[in-house]
C-alpha cells in the first residue's frame, strides 16, 4: 500500500553499507496518518543502513515518530512516541505456480518485504513498520472513569479471583 512516502530505490544503485535518512514532509506525514487512522503525525523519520546479500537487500535501522492516536474508549487524542529498531529483508517475490497456491512463511520470514522488479519501496516499508509499532489500544487519562461510568468492570472486579471473593463473602454471610 502506497501513501506518498514511497522512497523507491533502484536495486542496481544501492551500495552495500549505504546509509539513508528518511524524513517525512508534511504531505507524507498527513497521508500516512490518514492511512493508519491517526489524528496526526508531527514527526516521522528513519535512519537506515542498507546491505546487499545477492538480490536481497537488508534495511536495518531505527524508526522515530511523534503522533496522535485516538483513545479506544473516549476517542480523545492520545499523544504517542515511537522509537523502534527495525530489520527488514527485501527479496524478490517468489514465483507461484497458480494464483490459488499458498506461500508458507516461517517465523524468520515475518520481516520480509517482497519486491517484483528492479526497485524496493523503503518508504512504504517504514510506514508499515510504524503501523506495527503503534499501541493497538491507546487510552486517555479519562478512559478508566468513562468505563466505570458505563458500568464496565476492570479486571480485578471481573476476574476469577473477584468471583471467588464474592462466593466467600456469600458463604460468610450465610453462617
Amino acid at each position: 500500500m502506497t501513501d506518498g512516502f514511497a522512497h523507491q530505490l533502484r536495486l542496481d544503485q544501492i551500495r552495500d553499507g549505504e546509509r539513508l535518512e528518511l524524513i517525512a514532509d508534511d504531505a507524507e506525514r498527513h497521508a500516512i496518518a490518514q492511512r493508519l487512522g491517526l489524528g496526526g503525525i508531527d514527526r516521522l523519520e528513519a535512519h537506515v543502513t542498507l546491505t546487499r546479500q545477492g538480490e536481497a537487500v537488508r534495511a536495518s535501522g531505527r524508526l522515530m515518530a511523534s503522533l496522535e492516536q485516538a483513545c479506544v474508549v473516549t476517542g480523545d487524542p492520545v499523544p504517542a512516541a515511537v522509537d523502534e529498531p527495525f530489520d527488514l529483508i527485501f527479496t524478490r517475490e517468489p514465483v507461484v505456480g497458480s494464483p490459488d497456491e499458498e506461500i508458507e512463511l516461517g517465523a524468520s520470514d515475518c520481516d520480509v518485504v517482497f519486491y517484483d522488479g528492479a526497485m524496493i519501496d523503503l518508504g512504504t516499508a517504514v510506514g508499515d513498520t510504524l503501523a506495527l509499532s503503534l499501541d493497538p489500544y491507546p487510552r486517555s487519562a479519562g478512559a478508566e472513569a468513562a468505563l466505570k461510568e458505563a458500568g464496565v468492570m476492570n479486571e480485578t472486579e471481573a476476574g476469577p479471583f473477584a468471583a471467588l471473593a464474592a462466593l466467600k463473602r456469600t458463604d460468610s454471610n450465610e453462617t
